[in-house]
């Protein structure tokens, strides 16, 4: 891939990033050795990128109380940020076949694959890769080694 390929690629795949995390100072196990973008974080692989939106919608249940679509998205993709929060909910339903009320358990995969696939096409346009996320997975479960 050449680097003007790379660059017009949509910036969650750039960054290896498919959820488009925010960057804090938060230290990412997994966090690319360089940084170029100055908003989001950008991973070694998507992998993972995919590990690190499982740990934070995990974070969404436990601190947050956000366990469905409608309230993981409302804190994920605010309006205030500009954003079409209810269409973005209505994307995602229609992606995973999820209703928006559904209780989703952040340690079952038949849940948490389906909503980062979802939340991934919407945020970056494209298709997510099931192998990248499975291996998300396993990285978040710890099953798999780095």
């Amino acid at each position: 891939m050449t680097a003007t390929d790379m660059f017009n690629k949509k910036r969650g795949i750039r960054n290896c990033n498919p959820l488009n995390i925010r960057r804090t100072a938060d230290l990412w196990q997994g966090l690319a050795e360089r940084q170029p973008d100055p908003e989001f974080f950008s991973f070694r692989s998507m992998a993972w990128g995919y590990r690190a939106a499982f740990i934070l919608l995990r974070t969404y249940c436990h601190k947050y109380g956000r366990h469905t679509i409608r309230s993981i998205i409302a804190r994920w993709a605010p309006p205030a940020d500009g954003n079409d929060t209810d269409n973005y909910i209505r994307k995602v339903c229609a992606l995973t076949g999820f209703d928006a009320n559904k209780p989703l358990n952040p340690y079952d995969p038949e849940h948490m694959g389906p909503l980062v696939a979802a939340m991934s096409r919407v945020e970056c346009g494209e298709k997510a890769v099931m192998s990248q996320i499975k291996k998300g997975w396993a990285l978040y479960m710890g099953t798999e080694c780095p």
